[in-house]
């Protein structure tokens, strides 16, 4: 059978597609967060993986703001490798702007995402490009025989997967494997903020995405602890209410609250006159009626259901036409070279100091510059590999 190749398919295959605009046929984003026991045997592992490959690559580790070492180790990899390439947030904004910061600053034509836990298996990387050579933008990972906790993780997973492949309509038995292959193209369309990176391949569909699943390899943690338990249950719910938004209305939110304010209105409206027909006709006082108070009260709602879709659209509009600000603070980065406000320090810009002036600390081997901001904390490379005394 013919495969119908996707809009954001290249002509070529994945292999050998290096160009101006991508130098690189992959890069692998690990977001990292007090993985200190396991950076160093993760890392070892995928280059070696990507060695044997014949696809270009290149490797980008996030670390969200870990108080450990994390952060140093990470640097360290890419003083031994010109391949790692480091991204470090000021403080721990959470995974799904770990991931966004990789989207953005990603330089291959197709991205994968792994976990730094050494639970993905960087061994499946060849058959996610495989798949991808068949012309699908999105290939996702399905922990078949997840080797995780039967109460508080394979349980409410196979519940949760369930419920968001039935609202979202792609269906998926694993939302919640991390390691995914991504067409570049379509999660640089994508803005994420929040929880939204379990309901990544969901979010692609908006960009007219073609997704598929295949089973790949998870092994049991043997180091560290998960950063993940059953309280993120109650999140995953409320954000798979905004995706539910996002899928059906984003662009048209005057039809979602119009619909809720034209029934408001008309039934308050309706019962208004019903009541005024009946005063009029029987004699019947309204001072005491309780239909008065809730005929008024519809009418109102259903006006205010109307504002909201008009202020709906309004925003609708911004959004399409204003640019994004991302959803994290960058303390440093080592062969990145970062763009706009990124180093922005939030408080600094509201007390009137502007985007922020960021200080060149060091120059790595590639000739760009290791950055951070001015502030408390201040540490020189040589501190930040652990090599130096303190802050500066």
């Amino acid at each position: 059978m013919a495969i119908e190749m996707s809009p954001y398919a290249s002509e070529a295959a994945v292999r050998g597609t290096a160009s101006e605009e991508y130098p690189y046929d992959l890069t692998v984003v690990v977001p990292l967060y007090k993985e200190e026991e396991n950076i160093d045997f993760a890392v070892a592992e995928l280059l070696e993986v990507l060695d044997a490959m014949p696809q270009s690559a290149e490797v980008i580790l996030v670390d969200d703001g870990s108080p450990d070492a994390t952060g140093a180790m990470a640097l360290a990899w890419h003083e031994r490798d010109p391949r790692v390439r480091v991204i470090q947030f000021r403080r721990n904004f959470g995974q799904t702007a770990a991931i966004s910061a990789g989207f953005h600053h990603a330089r291959g034509r197709v991205v994968v995402l792994m976990d730094g836990d050494q639970q993905n298996d960087p061994h499946d990387l060849p058959r996610l490009l495989a798949k991808m050579d068949e012309g699908y933008d999105v290939v996702s990972g399905w922990r078949k025989d997840r080797k995780d906790k039967l109460l508080l993780r394979k349980i409410p997973s196979r519940m949760a997967n369930r419920l968001i492949s039935r609202i979202t309509r792609t269906e998926l038995h694993d939302y919640g494997c991390t390691l995914k292959a991504y067409h570049t193209d379509v999660v640089q369309h994508l803005h994420l903020y929040g929880e939204l990176h379990r309901f990544i391949p969901a979010l692609a569909g908006l960009v007219g995405a073609r997704v598929v699943e295949i089973p790949v390899n998870h092994r049991p943690r043997t180091r560290g602890s998960s950063k993940y338990g059953i309280s993120r249950t109650v999140r995953v719910l409320l954000d798979l209410l905004t995706v539910k938004f996002l899928l059906k209305y984003l662009a048209r939110p005057m039809q979602f609250f119009g619909l809720l304010g034209l029934m408001s209105f008309v039934l308050g409206f309706c019962s208004l006159a019903g009541l005024l027909i009946e005063k009029a006709v029987a004699g019947v006082g309204l001072a005491e009626r309780p239909l008065l108070i809730l005929s008024v009260l519809l009418v109102i709602l259903g006006v205010q259901f109307l504002s909201m879709g008009l202020l709906g659209e309004l925003l609708t509009r911004i959004y399409h036409e204003v640019g994004q600000r991302p959803p994290y603070v960058i303390r440093l980065t080592a062969g990145i070279e970062l763009e706009g406000d990124q180093t922005a320090d939030p408080v600094a810009a509201l007390a009137g100091q502007g985007p922020g002036s960021a200080t060149n600390v060091d120059v790595d081997d590639d000739g760009l510059p290791a950055r951070e901001l001015p502030g408390r904390n201040r540490w020189t490379r040589a501190d930040r590999l652990g090599h130096g005394s303190g802050p500066a």
